[in-house]
């Protein structure tokens, strides 16, 4: 056996068996094998975002490296080979901090923005690559309006935020204002330029959700450097209004140290309506959305309010049970020498979590990145994490070797425009029973992880493989739009998602 086949065979056995030893708890470490760890120990990885850029039906990876390399790594059949350099990513440069994948021009393919972050006086600004029919790369931004000069960059979100179609961007800003973009036939304006969401707060960490269910996407924001948080409702015309003071969800009174740095959507206790997990710089916080425009936070009851520095977070049913899991990114140690303290909490289906993850565990692998993310389509969320802020490091990835009959659990729902356009971020997806009960919530990602936005499925773990009804609630300026499909069987959708439509056919893809 080669040299570096056996090295990686080995650490795929040793990584196995410790996961499958698990540990003392409610519940137990699951079993997942490292994939390509030669390809993907690379130091300096930050952020990490799937999505199919070539239109082949499967997810490649974007990575973004602190020596200005952004790595494509297309995904043929569960093996993922670097293309970047290829198809016009750039290999050196600025260091891109953050990675989003959204189609800003509506002709099917998706592209890629990457912001830089360097220190003054080197000029800081973001980068549009548009994909040129899954074959190469351009960079459009100055031709567009979306160079973003001075920018510090942190999120950026890919939405369309005043229901007219086209996707909109929102840009967050580490050491100045933010900035929203309207996309006016693919030239960018910035807007709302003297109020409202630009917010001067040093934000981190941006996620949008339509929180009070009017069909508007408002905003929620995580804000660093002992600064409060921020929830901005969309109101349409009149603009937008942060909330957060009233609702609770503003955190005052940190310390200059501390703060919001990743937000994280998600229903998990399915009932409906989509909580907000924030992983900050001291006790991070869970929001249980209470269904009537309300919030209560709920962290420590909930067991994930652990202290530390918490970075990014991601939502996913890793077991298919039907319950949301949470993985938040964290570290420790001093400047330089930083390790992962990473965070794996079990939904243990009654309100609360269990935290599964031991240090020692080689999960344990991330400080920033995070995305869950069923790369091999066999029905179980894999894990894709990132570590840049150590002399080692890398983006590696875990593939879920869930038992054959859970993983067959599974139900991925591609939600796409009446054109058949991957635009439709901040987009519901509700599962009902036969009965009407609700099963499980999912939001179409507006961002998160740490910096980045895939375009990705969105995947329900199912309790059983009983048919479903699936909704969709759309976001539209004369309310939430449903389109709904009865008596779907998951068992027909094993090894493909379903695809549905706004406002045209549905089918497997």
């Amino acid at each position: 056996m080669h040299k570096n086949r056996k090295a990686a065979w080995l650490a795929s056995s040793l990584l196995a068996a410790t996961l499958m030893a698990g540990v003392a708890g409610a519940a137990t470490q699951p079993a997942f094998t490292s994939i390509q760890p030669e390809t993907f120990s690379v130091p300096g990885s930050l952020s990490n975002a799937w999505a199919d850029f070539d239109k082949d039906g499967d997810l490649d990876l974007a990575v973004s490296l602190k020596g200005g390399d952004v790595r494509l790594y297309r995904n043929d059949k569960g093996v993922l080979t670097n293309i970047g350099a290829a198809v016009g990513l750039p290999t050196s440069g600025k260091e891109i901090r953050g990675l989003s994948w959204g189609d800003y021009d509506g002709d099917g393919y998706l592209d890629l923005l990457g912001g830089s972050n360097v220190m003054p006086p080197e000029p800081n600004r973001s980068f549009v690559w548009k994909n040129e029919g899954g074959k190469r790369f351009v960079d459009v931004a100055e031709k567009i309006g979306l160079t973003i000069p001075g920018r510090i960059s942190r999120q950026a979100n890919w939405v369309d935020y005043d229901n007219d179609g086209q996707v909109d961007l929102y840009a967050s800003n580490r050491a100045g204002p933010n900035q929203l973009f309207r996309n006016e036939g693919g030239v960018f304006r910035q807007v709302f330029a003297e109020n409202g969401v630009t917010d001067g707060r040093p934000t981190v960490g941006s996620c949008w959700f339509d929180y009070n269910r009017d069909g508007k996407l408002d905003l929620f924001l995580a804000n660093q450097s002992g600064a409060t948080d921020a929830l901005w409702r969309n109101d349409g015309d009149k603009g937008f209004n942060d909330v957060a003071p009233s609702l609770g969800l503003d955190a005052p009174g940190r310390a200059k140290d501390e703060g919001g740095v990743g937000c994280a959507i998600g229903d998990y206790d399915n009932d409906g309506n989509l909580d907000i997990f924030v992983a900050v710089y001291g006790a991070s916080l869970l929001y249980r959305n209470k269904g009537d425009g309300a919030f209560e936070e709920v962290g420590k009851v909930a067991g994930v309010a652990d202290p530390g520095h918490a970075v990014g977070a991601a939502w996913g049913d890793y077991d298919n049970d039907g319950y949301l899991d949470l993985y938040v990114t964290s570290y420790e140690g001093e400047a330089g020498k930083q390790t992962p303290l990473d965070r794996l909490y079990h939904n243990n289906g009654k309100g609360g979590f269990d935290q599964v993850l031991t240090r020692e565990s080689p999960l344990n692998a991330g400080d920033h990145g995070v995305a869950w993310v069923d790369y091999n389509g066999d029905g179980a969320l894999d894990l894709s994490v990132m570590r840049g802020y150590s002399p080692v490091g890398g983006h590696f990835l875990f593939r879920n070797d869930l038992p054959a009959p859970a993983r067959g659990r599974g139900l991925s729902v591609l939600v796409l425009d009446a054109k058949g356009h991957d635009t439709r971020a901040g987009a519901e997806v509700r599962l009902y029973d036969k009965a009407g009960k609700i099963l499980a919530t999912r939001l179409v990602s507006t961002g998160g992880g740490y910096n980045a936005q895939s375009a990705t499925p969105v995947h329900f773990g199912l309790k059983s493989l009983e048919p479903v009804t699936v909704e969709v609630s759309f976001m539209g300026n004369d309310g939430v739009n449903k389109k709904t499909l009865r008596g779907v069987d998951p068992r027909a959708f094993s090894k493909k998602p379903l695809v549905i439509r706004e406002g045209g056919g549905s089918g497997p893809k």
